[in-house]
């Protein structure tokens, strides 16, 4: 059995995971998300900040129902992340 990879397949850990029917949780940076993916909308993902220190968190929208890889999805995050004020825990003005 060979351990090489087959043509045209990405490595498991590039690969989009399947969150159509089941959200997911991701820690970036200590803190915590829910990912989803609109249901009946594909490329279309909610960013729900579970340890935020409000109910808080963003969308995102990929052309033609792109799916995200979990190394975008950690990017989209620490962006997200980046925007945060820590004095109030939204958004900089």
């Amino acid at each position: 059995m060979s351990t090489e990879p087959e043509p045209g397949l990405a490595p498991e850990h590039t690969k989009p995971p399947h969150i159509k029917n089941e959200p997911i949780t991701m820690t970036v940076d200590g803190q915590d998300f829910r990912i989803r993916e609109r249901a009946g909308r594909p490329g279309e993902y909610d960013f729900d900040w579970l340890s935020g220190p409000h109910e808080y968190g963003f969308g995102i929208t990929r052309a033609a129902g792109a799916a995200m890889t979990l190394a975008e999805m950690e990017e989209a995050i620490r962006g997200f992340l980046a925007e945060i004020d820590p004095a109030t825990g939204y958004l900089k003005e």
